[in-house]
């Protein structure tokens, strides 16, 4: 079921190094659950940005109950969780909630 191509992708442990580490634009992946207020608060934030910024970074999102392997192999600890990736690496992360405009030049900052 595709809704929107430019909105947010969810990636699995398995769709992890095709969609981020291989990916040929930057990536942003927000480490979440279901039960994790913080990660619901940011989530229409980050639909807005990944829309607006189409092409130019994809936010991806994993949900860490589901798929415990790539939090795992990060150290994530906490979340919301974002990690910025370029050309395959971790240029940043940034635990915690923040509004959408502290977020957006976050990201802009790293691209």
């Amino acid at each position: 079921m595709q809704e929107n191509i430019m909105a947010t992708v969810a990636v699995t442990d398995a769709t992890f190094d095709a969609e981020v580490r291989q990916s040929d634009i930057p990536v942003v992946v927000d480490f979440w659950a279901e039960w994790c207020g913080p990660c619901r608060q940011i989530g229409p934030a980050l639909e807005e940005i990944a829309t607006e910024m189409n092409g130019k970074v994809k936010i991806v999102k994993v949900n860490v109950d589901e798929n415990p392997d790539s939090p795992a192999q990060l150290g994530v600890r906490g979340i919301p969780a974002l990690f910025m990736f370029k050309d395959g690496q971790v240029v940043s992360n940034k635990i915690g909630a923040a509004p959408k405009a502290a977020l957006q030049s976050w990201i802009e900052s790293e691209l």
